[in-house]
């Protein structure tokens, strides 16, 4: 198992820091909220992006993904949707970013009409990515909490470059068993995003282990190899604790659920 967490956790943290939590922490790679108010955004400067570059490779750190916003189902006209996704795509050539992290925003829509518009988004998408050599994942969110729902929208585009990211919260508000999300997920699935809450109704974050979720279920039907990220809520639960002060402890509970069975 591979460990990363998202700067979710710590927003606006400067690049040098974060690397240096990373290392010191025993954290293989790092999850990069894509944000105007992060220091790393489709707004940086080629000389810019370069000191990213070197800053991660540096501290022997990876950049997993590039989280942004683009919500692939979301209403209106496919045209800024794709520009805004096409530079996020460039932006994570620039960095040397295996993946790029898209929401589905479907709304209120009804749901056949919100998956064909992703589908064919990232359909349109797809080629570019991989002129980039990069994979853009949809996360299980929103309008498809449920791994069913999102690789019903990857099934049906079909291309190697488009996947599928695994929130554990997601799926396990959406009532959906560990096994089962995984089971559709696998053929598509880029990483899995883990966290811990204390209920369906209080989602604020908590530290790993003290929470409801069924992280040891998700762990146990993981492939030996798959990037694990901690997705620490901070930015939307300012209240919370510090991530820095649990990313130890954090990563040796992953380590220990994530154990070989003996």
């Amino acid at each position: 198992m591979k460990l990363a967490f998202s700067t979710l956790g710590v927003p606006g943290l400067p690049v040098a820091d974060v690397v240096r939590l990373a290392a010191e922490h025993g954290y293989q790679g790092v999850e990069l909220r894509t944000h105007p108010e992060e220091p790393v955004h489709p707004g940086l400067t080629p000389a810019e992006r370069a000191v990213v570059v070197e800053e991660f490779k540096g501290g022997g750190v990876e950049i997993l993904t590039l989280a942004g916003y683009v919500r692939v189902a979301a209403e209106g006209d496919d045209a800024p949707v794709l520009a805004e996704l096409a530079e996020l795509v460039e932006l994570a050539r620039d960095l040397g970013a295996a993946h790029v992290r898209v929401f589905p925003g479907g709304g209120g829509q009804d749901p056949a009409e919100a998956d064909a518009t992703a589908a064919r988004r990232l359909g349109a998408a797809a080629p570019h990515a991989a002129d980039m050599g990069v994979r853009i994942l949809l996360e299980t969110h929103d309008s498809h909490r449920a791994g069913a729902d999102v690789a019903r929208v990857v099934g049906t585009v079909g291309h190697g470059r488009i996947g599928a990211l695994w929130d554990v919260m997601h799926t396990w508000l959406a009532d959906e068993e560990p096994v089962a999300s995984h089971a559709v997920l696998a053929p598509h699935l880029g990483y899995v995003q883990v966290k811990d809450i204390a209920s369906a109704e209080d989602t604020a974050p908590l530290a790993l282990g003290d929470g409801v979720l069924p992280l040891k279920a998700c762990l146990d039907v993981l492939d030996a190899d798959t990037w694990v990220c901690w997705e620490y809520e901070k930015r939307w639960h300012p209240g919370a604790p510090e991530l820095p002060g649990l990313l130890a402890a954090g990563r040796e509970h992953l380590l220990r659920l994530g154990a070989p069975k003996q």
